[in-house]
């Protein structure tokens, strides 16, 4: 058996980030092969993520990362059982390396970017384990969205509390960072379940016009039709995104104040909301 020195459980260390003492079994087991040590940890990462993945996850944080140009994006949102382990130097760093991975690779979809590849070693489902194994809580990437515009924007917003954020993607004349951040608050504290009434499914539309016709009954036909427009277009004005008061005056429409403070003719691409523990 090679002797398992200093040097060799640091190079481990420092390649897995693993602790001192699990560094120590792993090179023993492996008789002291560093690459067989590290599919003994990768082994061990797998074993425990399973045995914790029942677990609930309450707790995380949402990260946000926009390219300096201001044309592309990354939301992340990674949820884990305690505050105490989401505010370790470990778990931000994930969530940053994470943020910085969804921007360079663009993934279609949280699947894709699962199955991407993670720094030359394994795959991000594979790092989250590692992760798992690590800090010995059941922990899930629960979100992750790339938006680029380059015929306008994307922008960002992260709650202080940092469970909350949105971002968004604009094609506008006058791309603004500060009305961007505004939208994305306005999405964070209102949650709106449409980006555009083409969005709303027919079944929701029927739920709520059942709903309208109970409080109809009895009244003339002409009436009960000139109601349902407008209870309609109050359901509409309450759940599509663009439909709602702005959040910083509401006497306008979210589309109106865009197109007042984007040059015109502003058009959200898209919206993503991410909440942990919601």
């Amino acid at each position: 058996m090679a002797e398992i020195t200093a040097a060799l459980v640091r190079e481990l260390r420092e390649k897995t980030g693993a602790g001192m003492m699990e560094c120590k079994k792993a090179l023993s087991a492996s008789n002291g092969d560093l690459e067989a040590a590290l599919d003994e940890l990768r082994k061990s990462g797998l074993k425990t993520a399973a045995k914790k993945a029942g677990r609930a996850t309450s707790e995380g944080r949402v990260y946000a990362k926009v390219s300096p140009d201001g044309k592309s994006g990354a939301l992340v949102s990674i949820s884990c059982e305690t505050d105490f382990v989401a505010a370790t130097n470990e778990f931000q760093s994930f969530l940053d390396d994470l943020a910085s991975h969804v921007l360079e690779h663009k993934p279609a979809d949280l699947d894709a970017c699962l199955s991407q590849p993670w720094k030359g070693d394994g795959t991000v489902a594979d790092a989250l384990k590692a992760l798992v194994g690590r800090l010995g809580e059941n922990i899930q990437i629960s979100g992750a969205v790339f938006y680029t515009n380059p015929a306008g924007g994307v922008g960002s917003y992260v709650h202080h509390d940092n469970k909350k954020g949105a971002m968004v993607s604009i094609t506008c004349a006058k791309p603004n960072a500060d009305t961007f951040k505004e939208l994305c608050m306005h999405a964070v504290v209102f949650n709106p379940p449409y980006q555009s009434r083409d969005q709303v499914t027919a079944e929701a539309v029927e739920r709520e016009k059942e709903i309208i016709r109970a409080g109809l009954e009895g009244k003339p036909a002409d009436i009960q039709e000139k109601i349902m427009v407008g209870r309609l277009e109050k359901f509409y004005a309450e759940t599509v995104i663009t439909e709602q008061p702005w959040i910083k005056d509401d006497k306008l429409t979210v589309q109106k104040a865009l197109d007042a403070a984007l040059g015109g003719k502003a058009k959200l691409e898209g919206f993503t909301r991410f909440e942990i523990g919601a």
